[in-house]
C-alpha cells in the first residue's frame, strides 16, 4: 500500500488539520470531527448539514459554505459518522429557522441521523431530513436497503444550499431536496479497486482485461464484471438504464453530471462526456447544465459515474445561483 499518509488510524484527524489550515473561511471542531462554515449559524437561515464516511472527498467537507451546506460530519474512512457528531453539528448551525439534514441511504448513516435528529429535536430544534436513494443499478446493496445514495447527494446539497440562501423555510428546503432526489438518476463503474488506509489492501480485485458495471461508491459489487470497453460502450451501459429508469423522455432538459472515482483523469472524463451527450442527443434530451470532474470519489478507486437530473426553471436558478466552497464556486 502506498499512500501520503502519516497513519492509517489518523488520516482523517489529520485531514481535517489540513482542510482548517487550506481554508480560513471554514472552522473545524476537531473535538467532534465537524467542518463548518465560518459564519455558521446564518440569521434567519435554515440550516444544512450532511456527512458520511471518508474517502468521498470532496463530499462532504468540500461542499460546505455560501450557497451549500453550512456543516459536514467526516466519518472515519468508509464509516458513518456518529449521532453525537451529527447532534453537535445541528445544534451549531441552528439559527431558529430549522435544520435540514442531507443522508445518502446508508444503513449506518440513516440510523445514526436519525437517532441524531430525535435528540436535536428533544432539545427543542426543529429537524428535517431527505435521504438520497438515486442509484439505478441495484435495489439493495451491501450496506443499503433499497437503492444506494450516491451523485445525486451533490446535486441535492447545491439547490437545497441555494434554496436556504433565498430564505426559504425549513418545508420548503425539504421539498426542493425530495424533488431533486426524486429528478434524478446515477450510475457507476469501476476499473480498479480502491485500499481503505486501515485494511491495507484492495477492497475487491479486477484483473487488467475487466471492469465492473454498477459499483457503489465503497466499491460495493454491482450489476456486472465483463470484459473491458471503450468509453462509447462504457457510456451507454451508464445512461441507457439511467434514461429508461425515471424514465427520461424526448424534450426532457437535463443536468448531467459525470464524475470521476478518484483514479481517473480529467481527460477521460470528458470523453465519457462526449459519449454522454451523443446518447442523450439520439433520445432528444438537451443537456442544459454539466459538471464534470472528481466530485463524489472512492479513495483512488479508477472509474466514473454519471448522474443526470431533469430540470425544470426553478431547479435551473437555483444551480446557477451563487455558491462559494472549496469544491464549488461560481457567482460570487
Amino acid at each position: 500500500m502506498k499512500k501520503l499518509i502519516n497513519d492509517p488510524a489518523t488520516v482523517v484527524t489529520d485531514a481535517l488539520v489540513g482542510v482548517e489550515a487550506a481554508h480560513p473561511d471554514l472552522r473545524v471542531d476537531h473535538e467532534h470531527k465537524v467542518v463548518y462554515r465560518a459564519d455558521a449559524p446564518v440569521r434567519g437561515k435554515v440550516g444544512l448539514i450532511s456527512g458520511g464516511g471518508s474517502g468521498h472527498e470532496p463530499l462532504h467537507g468540500g461542499f460546505v459554505g455560501l450557497g451549500m451546506l453550512d456543516a459536514a460530519c467526516p466519518g472515519e474512512v468508509f464509516t458513518s459518522p456518529t449521532p453525537d457528531q451529527m447532534l453537535n453539528a445541528t445544534t451549531t448551525v441552528d439559527s431558529g429557522a430549522g435544520v435540514l439534514h442531507i443522508v445518502k441511504n446508508y444503513t449506518g448513516d440513516v440510523m445514526n441521523f436519525e437517532m441524531a435528529a430525535e435528540m436535536a429535536a428533544e432539545a427543542g430544534a426543529k429537524v428535517e431530513s431527505v435521504v438520497t436513494n438515486d442509484d439505478v443499478a441495484v435495489e439493495d446493496s451491501t450496506y443499503t436497503a433499497g437503492r444506494r445514495g450516491v451523485g445525486v447527494t451533490v446535486l441535492v446539497e447545491k439547490i437545497c444550499g441555494a434554496g436556504a440562501e433565498t430564505g426559504r423555510d425549513l418545508a420548503a428546503v425539504a421539498a426542493l431536496g425530495r424533488k431533486v432526489n426524486a429528478w434524478g438518476r446515477s450510475m457507476g463503474m469501476a476499473l480498479t479497486s480502491c485500499t481503505v488506509p486501515a485494511a491495507g489492501k484492495p477492497t475487491f480485485e479486477l484483473t487488467e482485461t475487466e471492469m465492473e458495471i454498477g459499483i457503489g461508491i465503497h466499491g460495493e459489487p454491482g450489476r456486472y464484471r465483463e470484459p473491458l470497453g471503450p468509453a462509447a460502450a462504457v457510456a451507454e451501459r451508464l445512461v441507457d438504464p439511467i434514461v429508461q429508469d425515471l424514465p427520461y423522455r424526448a424534450g426532457d432538459a437535463v443536468l448531467a453530471f459525470v464524475n470521476g472515482m478518484g483514479g481517473t483523469p480529467l481527460v477521460e472524463l470528458y470523453v465519457v462526456f462526449a459519449e454522454v451527450k451523443r446518447i442523450l442527443d439520439g433520445h432528444g434530451i438537451a443537456i442544459a447544465r454539466s459538471l464534470v470532474g472528481p466530485y463524489i470519489t472512492s479513495l483512488e478507486m479508477a472509474g466514473c459515474s454519471i448522474t443526470l437530473l431533469k430540470l425544470d426553471d426553478e431547479l435551473t436558478t437555483l444551480w446557477d445561483a451563487p455558491v462559494k466552497t472549496p469544491a464549488l464556486r461560481w457567482g460570487v
